[in-house]
């Protein structure tokens, strides 16, 4: 039996989009994982932005409204706690568009501009396209963090 030599990895792909490839962080005593549920573009708990990627919304306009949905996913990520939030981990971008819409990493981009405006790295992300997201909206976004130990908590 002969054995199958071992190769050297494939280096990483170039990330196509503002996100990384992958996020490496070294858990401490005490780490809390923060995740929010899938945000949408709403403002006081209503929808302000409804409509498919590619037919009502151009990208302009749906990269706003990734941006406002993760606004949103940060306030549910960091409730209480955006002090101690260290490191984003993982974002997910959801946009509901028309057949045949490829530009989702440019959407998803409105996303990540959000999380690199309060700095701590930027996380790997994903962007999917999907049929429909709740209430019509054109993106949803869902968002992972590790927060550093509450020191009062000790």
């Amino acid at each position: 039996m002969s054995e199958t030599p071992v190769s050297t990895p494939n280096p990483a792909p170039r990330p196509q989009g503002a996100y990384v490839t992958a996020v490496a962080e070294p858990l401490r005593a005490g780490d809390v994982l923060l995740t929010s549920a899938g945000m949408t573009p709403r403002e006081d708990g209503r929808l302000v932005v409804t409509g498919l990627v590619g037919r009502d919304l151009d990208v302009a306009q749906a990269r706003g409204a990734a941006a406002l949905a993760a606004r949103n996913a940060v306030a549910a990520v960091t409730a209480g706690d955006a002090g101690r939030v260290r490191r984003w981990l993982r974002m997910t971008v959801y946009v509901a568009c028309a057949d045949g819409f490829t530009d989702l990493s440019a959407v998803a981009d409105g996303a990540s501009e959000v999380l690199d405006a309060l700095g701590l790295g930027r996380p790997a992300r994903s962007a999917i396209g999907v049929r429909a997201l709740p209430g019509g909206a054109p993106v949803e976004v869902e968002l992972t963090a590790i927060a550093a130990p509450n020191v009062e908590d000790e």
